[in-house]
């Protein structure tokens, strides 16, 4: 969309609804050549945008616009069911979401037993790419292990172990730390297959069997000090990472 184009929404308006800078301190930003529109510098005045559908940045980092949605992040306890309800009457998501809030999407699953980070939000067409295999993003676990994994395992998962439903591997595996005394192990998985249990299976493949598991991270998203059963707003810079991690 260009600067004189009658539709759209000037650009300055954009940074300041979004809770960039103000007005004044976003036209600032513009005339110092801070700003791009759809990856191209952006130096003149009044500039028209569509906020929904332009990629606007500040110094790099994607600046969505103001939010129409919700966007969370849980930290999802053990024994709770990945679903809005359950049949069965287990413990749901929804029971940990704040007053009020409105209908949501959860972003992929974790299994009853496995803890950490779930993204929540009621923007379907997000929701739709984070899960569509083609746009899967990486995601990231940490876990604990019967036995002391050695090297061999640690590579095997990195090169691929075929399981009952194909051939997967890990992106990046990490040891964090190894307990002879207690034959533990602590190591951190990262992949972007989204199959079912897919990290207990692959443990489980090379002869470690999972103790706990928690994921601590979805794409740019980190679960960081959020406390289990609690939820926080995502901040601007984490959505325009997610956004860009979906190719929005």
């Amino acid at each position: 969309m260009t600067e004189d184009a009658p539709e759209g929404v000037r650009l300055q308006k954009v940074l300041a609804q979004a809770g960039v800078a103000s007005r004044r301190a976003a036209e600032i930003m513009i005339a110092e050549g801070r700003v791009e529109v759809n990856g191209k510098p952006v130096t003149e005045q009044g500039m028209r945008v569509d906020p929904e559908r332009d990629h606007i940045r500040v110094d790099g980092s994607r600046i969505p616009s103001a939010r129409r949605h919700v966007y969370l992040a849980f930290n999802k306890p053990k024994g709770v069911v990945s679903t809005m309800e359950d049949p069965e009457g287990r413990p749901t998501l929804t029971e940990y979401l704040p007053r009020n809030t409105p209908r949501l999407f959860h972003v992929g699953r974790l299994d009853f037993e496995t803890t950490g980070l779930l993204l929540m939000t009621n923007d379907g067409d997000l929701t739709q790419r984070l899960s569509h295999p083609s746009y899967e993003v990486p995601k990231t676990y940490l876990a604990e292990v019967d036995g002391v994994m050695d090297n061999h395992a640690l590579k095997r998962l990195e090169k691929g172990v075929t399981l009952d439903d194909g051939f997967v591997k890990a992106d990046r595996v990490k040891l964090v730390s190894r307990h002879p005394t207690t034959e533990r192990t602590l190591v951190q998985v990262t992949l972007h297959s989204g199959a079912n249990r897919v990290v207990r299976r692959m443990l489980d493949s090379v002869g470690f069997p999972v103790r706990k598991l928690s994921r601590i991270a979805f794409g740019p998203i980190r679960l960081g000090t959020l406390p289990v059963g609690e939820t926080r707003e995502l901040t601007r810079e984490e959505l325009g990472k997610l956004l860009d991690a979906a190719s929005m």
